[in-house]
């Protein structure tokens, strides 16, 4: 498993400086159901907002 997660959204309340993941865990999952083919089709369900 990855030791560290990079993440260059910082809107994330998990983002961390360094452009690191401070999530204890990530869920990913692909658009519609679908098999993704490459990142634009998939989406992070562990993003929560700052605000």
């Amino acid at each position: 498993m990855a030791q560290d997660v990079l993440c260059d959204v910082n809107s994330c309340k998990y983002w961390a400086a360094g452009n690191k993941c401070s999530a204890s865990s990530i869920y990913i999952v692909s658009h519609r159901g679908k098999q993704a083919n490459n990142s634009g089709e998939t989406d992070c369900k562990t993003f929560e907002s700052k605000l």
